[in-house]
């Protein structure tokens, strides 16, 4: 008899099986007694499906033909809802071919009669390639957060001198991830915005830092160089493989566009400019009010909403401003919890110029 394999984590697996046959319950338990695995039983479809509500399974071997719920509908239920791998056993081998279980998210197919061995054999598979999966999704986390980590210490390197880069960069993902969730995008979507907004002022490395930092209003020829951190950034973000970068650099280039047409630097208007800079530009001029800049206090919940709401239209694409708004305090709240954000803060601010001719 083939005993369980083993894994690195020595995790005990669990497995439940399902049938309304009791001589197969029987034999399943007697098999199943002789490995190291934890095995539970249910006779049909509903019992099994409560019992892996309480409980975390890692497989589920299930026969089709069962009363109140069948094999099929509790596999479908258990791949839209739960981690659970399942295999199916069935003698319907005329009613249900191989590929058509196996499209249904299953991840094995055993013919009544089988042998012990043979049920033994196929759970082994499926905890083997259970375990290599699971190692391979481990393996790209980390890599992930090494590659995220590198590109948030670039960025804060190239905006060094702002005591809040960090604070600032890891709310703008914040605000992204939040407002593509509210706008029902796709998930894949959601999850890279997260971390390409951050990139957006990555240009500014190239800006000199009398103008970064100048307190007051900028001359019109300082507005012009500044300006141009878009073009830079784009382009240290150009020609990459990356889905991340590739987004990172599509917002780079257009977070300053205005709905209107009027921003830069291509005076892009609408839907000429792309969602994700759409979105990061609402989320870094919310940011930018309600935090202390060379040029300004921060401002106060009331201020910054009223200062948002007059760009409905103008700087901003209306429905995804109007989003934003209906929002508001959540991402008051999101604000108040990356940085310091309190009435102690912005008791005495006063409108800065750039502000005031809004």
């Amino acid at each position: 008899m083939d005993n369980v394999i083993s894994t690195d984590s020595q995790k005990k697996i669990n497995i439940l099986i399902v049938d309304d046959e009791p001589m197969i319950r029987d034999l399943l338990e007697n098999t199943m007694g002789r490995t190291d695995y934890s095995c539970s039983f249910a006779e049909n479809g509903a019992d099994a499906l409560e019992m892996i509500s309480e409980q975390n399974f890692d497989i589920v071997v299930t026969d089709i033909d069962m009363p109140i719920m069948d094999g099929i509908e509790l596999a479908k239920k258990i791949k839209s809802k739960f981690t659970a791998d399942v295999i199916i056993m069935t003698g319907q081998i005329h009613s249900y071919q191989y590929d058509e279980v196996i499209n249904l998210g299953a991840s094995d197919f055993v013919e009544k009669p089988f042998s012990p061995r043979e049920m033994i054999l196929r759970i082994n598979r499926v905890v083997r390639e259970r375990h290599l999966k699971q190692e391979a999704i481990k393996a790209h986390e980390a890599l992930k957060e090494s590659y995220i980590d590198s590109i948030h210490r670039l960025v804060m390197a190239s905006e060094y001198k702002d005591e809040d880069t960090g604070d600032h960069i890891v709310r703008i993902g914040e605000y992204c991830l939040l407002m593509a969730e509210k706008l029902d995008l796709p998930q894949e979507f959601i999850e890279t915005i997260y971390y390409a907004a951050p990139m957006h002022d990555i240009g500014k490395i190239g800006i000199p830092d009398k103008i970064i930092l100048k307190p007051g209003k900028l001359t019109p020829e300082e507005f012009e160089i500044i300006k141009t951190h878009t073009l830079i950034g784009a382009r240290l973000l150009s020609r990459s493989k990356s889905k991340i970068l590739q987004m990172a650099q599509e917002i780079a280039l257009s977070h300053h566009e205005k709905f209107t047409g009027t921003g830069y630097p291509n005076k892009l208007k609408k839907s000429e400019i792309p969602i994700s800079g759409r979105i990061t530009a609402l989320a870094d001029t919310f940011d930018a009010l309600t935090s202390k800049r060379p040029y300004k206090d921060p401002y106060p919940p009331e201020v910054t909403y009223e200062i948002l709401k007059k760009e409905r239209g103008k700087h901003f694409d209306p429905d995804i401003l109007d989003i934003f708004i209906s929002n508001f305090d959540q991402f008051i709240e999101m604000r108040g919890k990356v940085g310091t954000f309190n009435d102690e803060d912005f008791q005495n601010y006063i409108l800065s110029d750039r502000d005031r001719t809004k």
